[in-house]
């Protein structure tokens, strides 16, 4: 192969040059699109930051809210117990009650 004259060589070293002229818009370019991708994944990242803040704060707040109901039902559940354990305690000792009147008359009886 031989080689390319002098005139060959400028040429070629001149289309070079002139492409090697547009890589510092081109490489400005790029720049901008990286500063408006970096504002856009901050501005992005942020709202997925509120929006995880809000639905954290949802969630605390109906948690405290079934944990309320929850107790509530406890204390209602108990409170029947209690109540229940009340009347048969008083049925209890009406029958008590009524067995000592009992035992007593029959003493009475007895003595008699």
């Amino acid at each position: 192969m031989a080689r390319p004259t002098l005139t060959q060589r400028v040429v070629i070293l001149e289309q070079k040059v002139a492409q090697l002229e547009t890589l510092p818009a081109r490489v400005a370019a790029v720049e901008l699109q990286i500063l408006l991708f970096r504002d856009e994944v901050r501005g992005e990242f942020s709202a997925v930051r509120q929006e995880i803040a809000r639905l954290g704060e949802e969630l605390r707040h109906e948690f405290c809210h079934e944990l309320r109901l929850g107790l509530q039902n406890t204390a209602e559940s108990l409170r029947a117990e209690v109540r229940q354990g009340d009347e048969e305690t008083r049925r209890y000792m009406r029958v008590l009650h009524e067995d000592v009147i009992a035992r007593i008359a029959a003493l009475g009886d007895a003595r008699r």
